[in-house]
């Protein structure tokens, strides 16, 4: 029995529970437009109020990394993210940024600046989502993460209504973020911001940020996730 036990936590130690991996265009964010696959894992503590990967909360198949890892290069890609849920949820996400990273693909990670990501793999680029106050989860944010952006990450901001602008707008000055990541991304909340009004308001201040909109479902508005 112990032998048995002890097989088992070997092998849960090299896995992860898996909602999907697809090849699709990214949706978001610098890379938007480009071919990627996508390894979304399952699992997230936060419950934001425009999520719209619900699905991606519980379930899913227990996957090994080398099975991950051989899934995706079956796409032959040049690009992967990890996303979720909260990817990093799941400690062996951090072994499987490794791993991609590795291989040779250049690899984003999607996460939502609840999680610590000062052990994430520096070849990784980071979009970290801070969460705003209409989100209902602004209080997850950990500050802390900023230390740990580089030249090359990414800060985005769903933005809800005003108020949520404003709060970005300060986020934005109060840790320089346009002078420490590539990109800080404002994207309008579906069904809650007009985009064309986000984007009066980035235009109006003159904010140094990219406005973003879901290419994908612009393209196949075929639900949430794809």
């Amino acid at each position: 029995m112990g032998a048995a036990v002890a097989n088992t936590a070997a092998a849960e130690s090299d896995t992860l529970r898996i909602t999907e991996i697809f090849y699709s265009l990214q949706g978001e964010a610098r890379t938007v437009g480009r071919p990627t696959v996508f390894v979304r894992l399952t699992g997230c503590p936060l419950r934001c109020g425009y999520c719209d990967t619900e699905y991606a909360f519980q379930g899913g198949e227990l996957m090994s990394l080398g099975a991950i890892e051989a899934q995706v290069a079956e796409f032959t890609p040049s690009y992967v993210t990890v996303t979720g849920g909260e990817p990093l949820a799941q400690p062996n996400c951090l072994p499987l940024l490794t791993r991609l990273c590795d291989r040779g693909y250049e690899v984003s990670l999607e996460t939502s600046g609840a999680m610590d990501i000062a052990a994430v793999d520096p070849r990784v680029v980071k979009v970290l989502d801070l969460k705003t106050p209409a989100s209902g989860e602004v209080a997850r944010n950990l500050y802390g993460n900023i230390d740990h952006l580089t030249a090359q990450d990414q800060v985005k901001f769903v933005i809800c209504d005003r108020a949520d602008y404003e709060w970005s707008r300060f986020k934005l000055d109060e840790y320089a973020l346009a002078d420490r990541v590539s990109d800080v991304l404002f994207s309008p909340s579906h069904g809650e911001v007009a985009p064309r009004e986000l984007a009066e308001w980035i235009l109006a201040d003159r904010l140094p940020v990219r406005m973003q909109l879901q290419l994908h479902k612009l393209l196949w508005d075929d639900g949430p996730g794809h």
